[in-house]
């Protein structure tokens, strides 16, 4: 279920705060998040913000695409390793034997 139309969307007005000092000062800062639920608002663009994943800080730089997504979209908080079983494996194998036998190709 959204957020109400009425209430709007929700944005951390102390993180807020910190990017637009950050964009003040002349250097390139990351600035440190917990608020993954936060939205991104047109402020925002420009800035990178360090989000929380739950382990460690994920640097996102923040563009116009972004406008209305979550914080919490861009900094993944599992580890996609690959899909496993018998098949996935034989394919792999397979992919293996044959990247070895390929030519190599050099350019003139």
């Amino acid at each position: 279920m959204s957020r109400s139309l009425k209430k709007g969307p929700y944005i951390d007005e102390h993180l807020l705060k910190k990017i637009t000092e950050s964009k003040k000062s002349s250097g390139r800062v990351i600035v440190k998040t917990w608020s993954r639920a936060c939205a991104i608002s047109p402020e925002m663009v420009g800035a990178t913000v360090g989000v929380h994943n739950g382990r460690e800080h994920i640097a996102v730089l923040i563009v116009e695409d972004m406008i209305g997504h979550k914080l919490g979209e861009f900094s993944p908080t599992r580890k996609f390793r690959r899909h496993g079983g018998r098949m996935a494996k034989d394919q792999e194998s397979t992919d293996v034997k044959s990247a070895e036998t390929k030519p190599s190709e050099t350019k003139s």
